[in-house]
């Protein structure tokens, strides 16, 4: 299949900002990986990468908020690290990639229709590049939203904290919305999943996975069937 083939399904992956907060040498490698993957699943989906900003942008937005800053500045400090973020991997793709960071959904609505990979950072102020890469996933009808996160799934308590939290195959809306629903919406701190974009997955009804975000993982979740990697989100009504 040629990059321009559109019968091709669309795939939305969030790709975390830990990707982008490792040191320069390793960095290059690792968005070299990510590329050539990308480059691979292109012959069957069209990918659609929305690029966090990691510890980059937390470092801004700490500094920026010492300074005196309110809260929609520091989203918009947050958005431009994530687009910078976002110009790497185009770099890294090359002529496979749309060449502009869309601004807006109607800007990924454009860049989705000429079949080439489209890559981007954050678009809103007050909203996470979570509830951004729902909300980008409901607008070009992707076939599946992969949130690749620093974390293998979604569980029942923070893992980084509790050695013994359980990891869930499979979890409801409302599920998650108990577990992730009191997160800080405060610039910088969004983490997995907020309560915007539970809601706009469970509207649309998109095939939702959280996983570790690594070249295979994503690879696999993307191109195997009855992949149990990570975390899948199922509607409210449906039996785990």
């Amino acid at each position: 299949m040629s990059n321009t083939d559109f019968s091709k399904k669309r795939i939305v992956i969030k790709l975390s900002g830990s990707n982008f907060s490792i040191d320069g040498a390793n960095i290059k490698d690792s968005l070299s990986n990510y590329a050539r993957m990308l480059s691979d699943v292109n012959d069957k989906y069209q990918p659609i990468v929305v690029a966090g900003g990691g510890i980059t942008a937390r470092t801004y937005i700490k500094i920026a908020r010492g300074l005196g800053a309110d809260e929609a500045n520091l989203d918009n400090i947050g958005i431009e690290v994530s687009r910078l973020n976002a110009r790497l991997i185009m770099v890294a793709l090359g002529d496979q990639a749309y060449p502009q960071v869309p601004r807006n959904l109607e800007d990924v609505a454009i860049a989705a229709s000429s079949g080439k990979i489209v890559v981007t950072g954050g678009l809103h102020p007050g909203q996470s590049t979570n509830a951004t890469s729902a909300l980008i996933a409901e607008t070009v009808k992707a076939a599946r939203f992969l949130n690749a996160t620093d974390v293998d799934g979604i569980y029942d308590s923070d893992p980084k904290i509790n050695e013994n939290a359980k990891l869930f195959k499979r979890i409801t809306i409302n599920e998650c919305m108990k577990i992730l629903g009191n997160e800080n919406s405060m610039a910088g701190t969004y983490e997995l999943l907020d309560i915007v974009a539970l809601k706009v997955i469970e509207r649309s009804g998109i095939s939702t996975m959280v996983i570790r975000s690594n070249v295979q993982n994503i690879r696999s979740a993307i191109l195997s069937d009855g992949y149990t990697i990570g975390t899948e989100i199922i509607a409210n009504h449906s039996q785990r």
